[in-house]
């Protein structure tokens, strides 16, 4: 009985947190959403109305890039764009898996294909984002004010060691997968 008991309260209190944490990955993503649709509306109003890019989203004003080198200005906006969608389209990849995961049967094909899918996308933003981080420097050593760009690169390094840890459990989840179907094949 007193067994019983306490696997039923540990799955309610794991299907709390369960439901907590997509919770936080449904706000993560829409905030990460608005902040790509930010970042995209500041680059396309610098495309026409270049005077206006010191009011526009996270005050990100890059007008003396602007002014100094066009094809500088355009690369440091691929970058940031590119990170913010990247880092979108994970946390949809996340939202997806949690939607879509059986906790009583988590080792499933979807379940692997999306981790491994995060892996990559996690790998992705921290190679892209050390790469803008370099870019960056490149900048500032050249006499550009590139400072206020850190806040967009500042953790590649932490996504490049996210993004192995997370092959890792993708690979582990894989080879969980292909036991299982051999299990029920020979059952």
């Amino acid at each position: 009985m007193r067994k019983t008991k306490s696997v039923i309260i540990m799955t309610k209190t794991n299907n709390f947190i369960f439901i907590f944490l997509l919770v936080v990955s449904w706000l993560i993503f829409a905030g990460l959403g608005v902040e790509a649709g930010g970042v995209l509306v500041n680059f396309f109003f610098s495309l026409y109305k270049p005077e206006f890019l010191p009011n526009l989203y996270q005050k990100l004003d890059l007008t003396e890039l602007y002014k100094s080198s066009k094809i500088a200005f355009y690369a440091v906006y691929v970058f940031i764009i590119s990170i913010a969608v990247l880092k979108t389209f994970l946390f949809y990849i996340v939202v997806r898996l949690m939607h879509k995961m059986d906790l009583s049967k988590p080792f499933d094909a979807f379940v692997a294909r999306h981790i491994m899918l995060m892996s990559y996308f996690t790998l992705a933003i921290g190679l892209l984002s050390l790469i803008a981080r370099e870019t960056a420097d490149s900048l500032m050593q050249q006499g550009f004010n590139a400072a206020n760009l850190n806040l967009f690169w500042v953790d590649s390094q932490a996504f490049i060691l996210m993004g192995a840890v997370i092959y890792i459990i993708a690979i582990i989840f894989k080879k969980g997968v292909d036991i299982q179907n051999e299990n029920d094949l020979t059952v």
